[in-house]
């Protein structure tokens, strides 16, 4: 395939929020028989309300003892207080300071102010019954150029979030990065630059040396190829750039970055667990052909098998390799021992579950089923048990915990106040049941994290898409328990559905 056809592959996959007014014009000729385009347009959030009096009923489908039920954040998208204390400025400070980049000129400043809310929220957590919560720490928080002494604010604040978890019962689980390089950083080449991967380890060191003792789960960099394509093809995420080239040297030094912090946390004699987050996107093909099948591996190699292979395997896979070609900054840019580096053994693979893409024999991608008002997303519970079962079958038993799946909804609080995502509560339940099938076919899952416990800062969509469980009144910053959120704590305390 050539490097043009991959290329509009990828464009016409995974859609950015940001693009989504261009894709409405498209989804007509996507939808799969049988699926009207204005059922796709909907999406599983429109729901017909279910009453709300009846208890739900108990299906019978009980996860294993000592199952982890939890909700994901992360510290951009939430703490806010986005110069208080020392915290440095991250690319996603001046990506969203930069005119045009945020639907309505949104930022992070603010947020959700979980900075200052932290406290209420962990008391929320607590009423809900989670038993763990998986959140990121802030890069520039730490250290504010990336690099040097520590900022002790800011590991303060995170002392303070680890001892409220544990007061409450739940365990924590740590994202090292999520997103917010820190500028300085950027400003000497981000991750096109080798030394970021260096520096990255230096500070995962930092944070194991200062807080290993009350993290039981790390995790190393928040999906690596959302970083790639969102950042660096697409350019609708931070750093904003268009530079294909550029974006799988990039791939290279994610991966790195995330070998180095293993070797870390082993040299820093911290007993937690560690391990990588990838979003992965079981990929199909659209058709019978056998065009769409060689197409759809290749597909697969780059939304999947690159971050997967150099991890568990240790090397990269060959047809991707051969489809980027000798000269490519990647290619290129690896050098001995990378790849024993990244292959660094882990204890726990992080799953983050959205959407499956569909792949035509011609290298675009088409629409099978209904999508949410993230247009990218196609609803597809199937697609949840597919993608377990094939990183088991493929990659060993490795033990797994899900670490994102959620979707946003049009939450409006009704006249009485309470807000009815009845479409979040149907989403929820049939990705549960999927993964309920999973464990009993062999797949070794131990945690399951909805995104996202709060209403929150979308990215390029700003403030317009709500995943949470609980609402947030930005204006107030008041907290709502949406009717997921309930139904959530029933899950919870019957441990299973």
């Amino acid at each position: 395939m050539s490097l043009l056809t991959r290329r509009r592959l990828l464009r016409r996959a995974a859609l950015s929020a940001t693009a989504a007014g261009a894709a409405r014009t498209g989804l007509a000729g996507a939808t799969a028989a049988g699926i009207a385009t204005s059922t796709v347009a909907l999406g599983g959030c429109d729901s017909p309300p279910e009453r709300t009096t009846d208890p739900e009923p108990d299906r019978g489908l009980r996860f294993p003892d000592g199952f982890a039920w939890g909700a994901a954040t992360s510290a951009y998208q939430i703490e806010g207080a986005a110069k208080e204390d020392g915290r440095g400025e991250s690319v996603w400070d001046t990506f969203s300071h930069t005119p045009g980049r945020i639907r309505n000129g949104d930022t992070g400043d603010v947020a959700a102010d979980h900075y200052h809310r932290y406290a209420q929220d962990l008391d929320l957590m607590r009423e809900l019954g989670l038993r763990s919560y998986r959140f990121s720490i802030s890069w520039p928080r730490i250290q504010a150029d990336g690099s040097g002494r520590p900022n002790q604010r800011g590991l303060d604040f995170y002392r303070r979030l680890l001892d409220g978890l544990h007061e409450r019962g739940i365990a924590p689980m740590a994202t090292l990065f999520h997103w917010d390089l820190p500028q300085a950083l950027q400003d000497a080449g981000g991750w096109e630059n080798r030394d970021t991967a260096e520096r990255f380890a230096e500070y995962a060191d930092v944070v194991f040396r200062a807080l290993g003792d009350r993290v039981p789960v790390w995790l190393t960099v928040n999906e690596p190829k959302t970083v790639v394509q969102n950042g660096y093809i697409w350019g609708h995420h931070a750093p904003g750039f268009q530079d294909e080239d550029a974006a799988y040297l990039v791939a290279h030094h994610l991966q790195l970055a995330h070998g180095l912090a293993v070797q870390a946390l082993r040299a820093s004699g911290v007993t937690g667990r560690i391990g990588p987050a990838l979003n992965l996107h079981p990929c199909y093909p659209a058709d019978d052909s056998a065009e769409s099948a060689t197409a759809t591996r290749l597909h697969d190699g780059y939304e999947n098998r690159l971050y997967l292979d150099s991890i568990f395997k240790g090397a990269y896979p060959q047809d991707v390799l051969d489809d980027l070609g000798p000269d490519s900054r990647m290619v290129r840019g690896v050098r001995d021992g990378d790849l024993k580096i990244i292959s660094s053994p882990v204890d726990l693979l992080a799953v983050q579950y959205y959407t499956p893409i569909y792949v035509t024999g011609d290298g675009g991608t088409v629409r099978k089923w209904p999508t949410s008002e993230a247009e990218w997303q196609q609803i597809y519970p199937e697609g949840m048990y597919d993608i377990l079962t094939r990183v088991t079958r493929d990659y060993g038993r490795v033990p797994i915990t899900i670490t994102e799946n959620g979707l946003p909804c049009p939450d409006v609080p009704g006249a009485d106040g309470n807000i009815d995502d009845a479409g979040r509560v149907t989403f929820l339940r049939d990705h549960f049941a999927a993964a309920h099938r999973a464990i009993g076919d062999g797949v070794p899952l131990e945690s399951y994290h909805v995104w996202s416990l709060l209403d929150n800062f979308e990215w390029a969509e700003g403030y317009e898409q709500r995943w949470g469980l609980v609402y947030v009144d930005y204006a107030s910053q008041r907290r709502v328990l949406k009717r997921s959120a309930h139904w959530y704590r029933d899950v919870i305390r019957r441990n299973g559905l």
